[in-house]
């Protein structure tokens, strides 16, 4: 079961910690490039880990104690599982150079509640005090941005009028200008945010009328994750945008489907697209490589003319639960079977 998705590379840090030693198979996951799991390598031997590749990850220790690190990327995954290393270890780690996305912090906020000793959250220095143990605690998560995000745009251009509750605003901020660059914007009342149906829909220029850009980076920059999103929101906008996908080397081929649908996108580099709006969109059989561009094959189909049916709904699946139910309660005409092979 660990083969199939990429987020069992998490069980490395705390299952060191406990027990002292891993064997993990290489992670499955979304195909958007090659995601290499160096930094997470060379954290936990940083901790004093010793690490083996022999068809799969072999992690032993006989004792984990605090050090400086600086990872050399930003990695979310890389970042938590030094986190959970480092909480139990020996001494004071200082993580340079860490992720800090939302999900990051609340893995930290997590952590404390149960006795940890993490400081510098929301920041990409973060100071650990090891503590001996862990014990339980009542922790409530938060909304996921990026689920949030695909809601919006799935909303705008259906000109739908949709309430999204118990979101946090202060997470929206780089994907509010990011929006606004289509003419899509919102209102929030506490945690509460409201996409109205009449949005204007069209591209608004850079200054001196150059065609803005849409770009990717670590938090708190637009996350790499809502270009899937924001390359089909774009197909339905007056105007023309660059989408520029920085990094994953292979998370904009899933375009030619849109072509296919008839978008006006220009594929300029596996980073780059193009796209010219507003397009009249037809229905198609799909198949979805991940699960944001596959979220973004539902916004397409549920905005194109016709029926569409779209394979390996799993992927999907595994970042927006329940989704077909909670699409139809908002009136779409969707429903998830089963087929034989």
């Amino acid at each position: 079961m660990a083969s199939k998705i990429r987020a069992s590379i998490l069980f490395a840090g705390p299952l060191l910690a406990r027990t002292g030693s891993v064997t993990l198979p290489p992670p499955g996951g979304d195909v958007i490039g090659r995601r290499r799991l160096d930094t997470h390598f060379l954290a936990l031997e940083g901790l004093g880990a010793q690490v083996k590749t022999e068809g799969a990850f072999i992690l032993q220790s006989n004792k984990l104690v605090g050090e400086e690190l600086f990872l050399d990327e930003a990695s979310v995954t890389a970042t938590e599982n030094a986190i959970m290393a480092a909480v139990t270890a020996e001494g004071e780690t200082v993580i340079e150079n860490a992720a800090s996305e939302p999900h990051v912090q609340d893995l930290c906020h997590l952590l404390n509640a149960m006795g940890g000793q993490i400081s510098g959250i929301g920041s990409n220095i973060l100071r650990i005090t090891g503590v001996p143990r862990l014990h339980g605690a009542d922790y409530t998560l938060g909304a996921d941005f990026m689920e949030v995000g695909s809601f919006i745009g799935l909303a705008a251009v259906t000109h739908s009028d949709i309430t999204i509750s118990q979101v946090n605003p202060k997470q929206l901020r780089m994907i509010r200008l990011a929006f606004a660059k289509l003419g899509i914007r919102w209102d929030t009342q506490g945690t509460d945010l409201h996409v109205p149906a009449r949005q204007a829909l069209r591209v608004v220029p850079d200054l001196g009328g150059m065609i803005p850009k849409i770009d990717d980076s670590p938090w708190p920059g637009f996350p790499p994750d809502l270009t899937s999103i924001m390359t089909v929101v774009a197909t339905q906008v007056d105007g023309t945008v660059l989408i520029h996908e920085k990094m994953f080397e292979s998370r904009m081929f899933f375009v030619d489907k849109l072509i296919g649908m008839g978008a006006r996108i220009v594929l300029c580099d596996p980073h780059r697209a193009v796209v010219s709006g507003p397009a009249r969109l037809s229905g198609s059989t799909l198949t979805s490589p991940d699960v944001r561009a596959g979220m973004a094959m539902v916004i397409a189909a549920l905005c194109a003319e016709g029926k569409s049916v779209i394979r390996n709904v799993y992927q999907i699946e595994r970042g927006y639960e329940h989704l077909t139910r909670r699409l139809r309660a908002l009136g779409a005409r969707i429903e998830r079977v089963t087929v034989a092979d």
